[in-house]
């Protein structure tokens, strides 16, 4: 088949790559997004999916209104089978309608649960032991297309945003080519999604990646894995000039027990520990980054930064 390729991010990219190197079926463009300007000096940086396509010598696109005619126009005349989006923007359907073989999308969880921008991200955040990918032919609303395939991954209490998101990628290749593969040879069954989802993942901000020290250890961990290593979670406390800092936390461990001590309480022995108070128990901090400066260790962090024994960390309503 035929393939105009939609993606933007690492993730994409990977899929992307499996596509182009198994070789059953032909990229004939790729399309993503714009590039940017970013860094001190505002330097053009391009999309990770832009980067491989250069690469491989294939066809850009790079629009910045979806909806604009003469990028319709020019994806009408590539004559592509099939559309395949990865982790790009919500196409309109002007765009997704193209295809005699529709738009298929991958997406990192096991639709309806997880539908939106953070899929991987909050199901760590929520506590969740499996998850997966799922391909499904775009519709007019966001991920509620009809159900293609679906392989579920197990979710490690280890594991991490960056760990899994690794693990859904090595099963979305498989999955993406086995969804082409399928279509191509016209043996798909269809599946209709459920209307309801209890289980969102919507994109997340900045201000939604402070720690709550009011959850309990396992909540807070959890929290924790899902952020690394970004969006990162974060929490704030009062250094020697009594003025907000900012701590990143990338890794930490917990111990539910009996705490007599008001949430988001920091205990530390300068040397190896630095623990923090929950509702039922401590989370001992074990990989972080003070703004500005580089991660590091606890161990390393502690030699150089002295004097959080006793700290409080703030919570939103006194930042």
């Amino acid at each position: 088949m035929r393939i105009v390729f939609m993606g933007t991010p690492d993730f994409a990219t990977g899929i992307l790559s499996a596509i182009v190197e198994d070789g059953s079926h032909e990229v004939c463009a790729v399309v993503t997004a714009t590039d940017k300007q970013a860094g001190r000096g505002m330097h053009v940086q391009y999309s990770s999916v832009k980067q491989y396509a250069l690469s491989k010598n294939l066809p850009i696109i790079q629009p910045t209104k979806l909806k604009d005619a003469d990028f319709v126009a020019q994806l009408k005349q590539l004559n592509a089978d099939m559309f395949v989006v990865v982790a790009f923007r919500m196409l309109p359907e002007v765009v997704w309608s193209i295809p005699p073989k529709g738009t298929c999308n991958l997406h990192a969880s096991l639709l309806p649960q997880y539908r939106g921008a953070a899929p991987i991200n909050w199901a760590i955040i929520n506590g969740e032991t499996t998850t997966g990918v799922t391909t499904f032919l775009i519709n007019s609303e966001i991920d509620k297309g009809k159900i293609i395939l679906k392989q579920e991954v197990e979710i490690l209490p280890q594991d991490t945003a960056g760990t899994l998101h690794d693990k859904l990628l090595d099963q979305g290749k498989i999955l993406m080519l086995k969804t082409l593969n399928d279509i191509e040879r016209e043996i798909v069954v269809l599946q209709e999604q459920p209307e309801i989802t209890e289980k969102p993942a919507p994109k997340i901000y900045k201000e939604d990646c402070l720690i709550n020290f009011s959850w309990t250890v396992k909540q807070v961990y959890d929290f924790v894995r899902g952020m690394s290593p970004y969006p990162a979670a974060h929490l704030f406390y009062l250094d020697d000039k009594n003025e907000p800092k900012m701590m990143k936390i990338f890794e930490c461990t917990y111990q539910e027990e009996e705490v007599n001590v008001a949430p988001g309480i920091m205990q530390s022995d300068d040397k190896n520990m630095l623990s923090i108070s929950c509702t039922n128990g401590y989370v001992f901090i074990k990989n972080l980054q003070l703004v500005g400066k580089k991660r590091m260790n606890i161990m390393d962090f502690l030699r150089g930064n002295k004097g959080f024994n006793g700290k409080k960390c703030l919570n939103s309503n006194n930042l």
